[in-house]
């Protein structure tokens, strides 16, 4: 993790490098072990360095090719060093270049199809002085940020929206559109922030800026009709460990000590003991950073959901470990949402992210650059109920009957609602359902609804239509498993988290890496076989039977997993109580916001806080949101 800038003048005016110094230093943060600023008649980048790998740790950015007339700068992991050394006729000498130089090479062989041939997290710029042209991308999974500004005259952008916003032609103005998604749970907009003309690049995307022309590519997507065919289920368990593995020991490529996340549950878990397993297979005997959360003070009725502990002790009684924990009941959602704002640059909809705030701070404080994550395991191996429509549609009644009977002892799931939700539901016509949800009185998507919404404005900006253009097909029946994967691995959500998780962790030195978003191990499970996911009526088979002698048996077949919810509505109410208070009389919100609808979501939430979900969440975004625009003050 490091931080990155670049201006570009489209007017020919040159570019002056205290400008592009001064965008540098709003992300100082990011890069507390150097930085380097270069310029060139119009063009100009920046660098903040964070050492990481070790080959970082001689690594002097931006980087001039003057033979070759290209610049970069970038924050990268390139995962496919070795295959790329053998691609482009590197010599074994040449075995500690940097990742930018990798990424240098690769451009100078394939051009701006480079991107297709890196494997990794990254963000990266080229100023191509021949073309007078500037050429940016971000990794598949969208783990690196980047953020800018495209006018006639004027490219800018940067690692955060603070940096582009620092230049003194670029207006801040709030985007109100960004407003209305954010206040009715929209993600699917996957360019848009809360600052208008200020945009995201897309992950698997890149951008050319020219003098005249401007393009964008997406240069990766996801092959829903390839299918993965080996010859017994062992085969396919040693297919995707070997994946997994080499996923994992890509991430621990580090420069310094790294810490694992460590929840007890399925994904933390098996990655914890991954690394591990690589650190005792390479003779490393130091023993590995965790850190988990603990809630000692929470009422024993909510410790049933949430306490982990003997997960977690089972873990570390299996190896060389060095714990380290986080008092989450000691953490309110709200305490530090000022200082995280000012990292975001924006507000947020996450619930949970204070613990992680708070984890990324034991572990800067722990000397822990390398945080690795479990984040969202479940979508990337599929828990494979899908497989269950499947069968009803190929007519395997006997398969399907053992299977729901399966899942039932080993899961604790219901026979009738696994027969509703994966067996019925996904093969009904999608008129059938709605109209039985209709019925029911159980059909309500705020997102359309808006109710939280002010009249006005949910007329102004147009809510329903801009709504109903994002779900177009998105509550269509999908005919298989793998279909209904592919649309899960390409929910919106997913980038918008990694890109808060970017600026959360680099507000203290430290970068975030996630085994489970490698675009290796991602086509891999997408392209198994659906009864790979879920078999003897476990879900996630794939994954429990590769961890295999790796992962203590306790979690290797653990039913669920823990929730952490109940600390969220409880510590809300309790810590956070004077922050809601001001939210539901915040005129700030009026424009936006019917205050009688959220007061009234208040006194629910008030007399029942561990069961008012939807009216927590709501008064979360719209407090996280007030508190927001009041230090901000765009005009609109």
């Amino acid at each position: 993790m490091s931080g990155i800038v670049g201006l570009f003048r489209r007017d020919g005016q040159p570019v002056c490098q205290e400008t592009v110094a001064g965008m540098l230093a709003t992300i100082a943060h990011r890069g507390p072990d150097g930085s380097g600023v270069w310029s060139d008649g119009p063009a100009g980048l920046g660098h903040c360095m964070l050492w990481t790998t070790p080959e970082s740790l001689n690594e002097k950015l931006p980087k001039q090719d003057a033979a070759r007339g290209v610049t970069i700068t970038c924050d990268a992991r390139i995962d496919n060093r070795s295959e790329l050394f053998e691609t482009l006729g590197l010599r074994e000498s040449e075995a500690n270049l940097s990742d930018s130089e990798l990424i240098l090479g690769a451009f100078q062989k394939w051009g701006e199809d480079c991107v297709s041939h890196l494997a990794g997290d990254f963000a990266f710029a080229i100023w191509d002085a021949r073309d007078q042209s500037v050429f940016c991308a971000r990794d598949p999974m969208g783990v690196k940020c980047l953020y800018y500004f495209l006018s006639d005259r004027l490219f800018a952008f940067g690692s955060e929206i603070k940096a582009v916003t620092q230049l003194c032609e670029i207006p801040r103005r709030l985007n109100e559109v960004r407003v209305m998604d954010y206040l009715v749970n929209l993600f699917d907009d996957r360019t848009n922030t809360f600052y208008k003309d200020i945009l995201r690049l897309p992950a698997a995307t890149t951008l050319t800026v020219g003098r005249q022309a401007t393009r964008t590519s997406k240069y990766w997507s996801l092959d829903p009709s390839r299918e993965l065919k080996l010859r017994s289920d062992a085969e396919y368990a040693e297919a995707f460990q070997n994946c997994f593995l080499e996923s994992v020991r890509c991430r621990l490529r580090s420069a310094h000590p790294v810490i694992s996340s460590l929840s007890g549950g399925l994904d933390s878990s098996s990655i914890t003991c991954a690394a591990r397993h690589i650190y005792d297979a390479g003779g490393k005997q130091s023993p590995l950073d965790t850190v988990s959360l603990i809630f000692p003070g929470l009422p024993k009725e909510d410790l049933r959901y949430i306490d982990e502990r003997k997960y977690i002790d089972a873990v570390l009684r299996s190896g060389n470990y060095s714990p380290h924990y986080v008092e989450a009941d000691r953490l309110t959602p709200l305490k530090d949402v000022q200082r995280i704002h000012r990292h975001l640059d924006e507000a947020f909809f996450a619930g949970n992210l204070y613990l992680h705030w708070e984890m990324y701070r034991v572990s800067n404080a722990n000397g822990n650059r390398i945080f690795l994550d479990g984040l969202d395991g479940d979508t990337t191996i599929s828990h494979g109920f899908e497989y269950l429509a499947d069968l009803v549609l190929g007519f395997r009644w006997r398969t399907l009957t053992r299977e729901v009977q399966l899942i039932r002892r080993n899961l604790g799931i219901g026979r009738k609602q696994v027969l509703r939700d994966y067996c019925l539901k996904p093969v009904c016509p999608t008129f059938l359902y709605k109209a039985w949800d209709w019925a029911h009185g159980r059909f309500r998507d705020s997102r359309i609804t808006g109710e939280l919404i002010t009249p006005e404005f949910r007329e102004r900006l147009r809510l329903t239509e801009r709504v109903n253009s994002f779900l177009v097909g998105s509550r269509s029946c999908t005919r298989t498993a793998r279909e209904k994967h592919w649309e899960m691995l390409n929910f919106s959500l997913f980038s918008y988290a990694l890109e808060m998780a970017d600026k959360a962790s680099a507000a203290f030195s430290v970068e975030a890496r996630y085994p489970f978003f490698d675009r290796r191990l991602i086509e891999l499970c997408l392209a198994l076989p659906a009864r790979q996911k879920l078999q003897q009526g476990w879900s996630r088979w794939i994954l429990r039977r590769a961890m295999e002698g790796i992962l203590p048996k306790e979690i290797q077949w653990r039913p669920a997993k823990g929730d952490l919810s109940p600390n969220f509505y409880r510590k809300l109410i309790e810590g956070d109580r004077e922050i809601l208070d001001k939210t539901v009389q915040s005129q700030v919100l009026a424009p936006y916001v019917d205050l009688p609808a959220i007061q009234a979501a208040y006194q629910r939430y008030k007399s029942a806080p561990l069961n008012s979900h939807m009216d927590s969440s709501q008064l979360f975004a719209a407090a996280n949101l007030a508190v927001w625009l009041e230090s901000v003050q765009l005009a609109a």
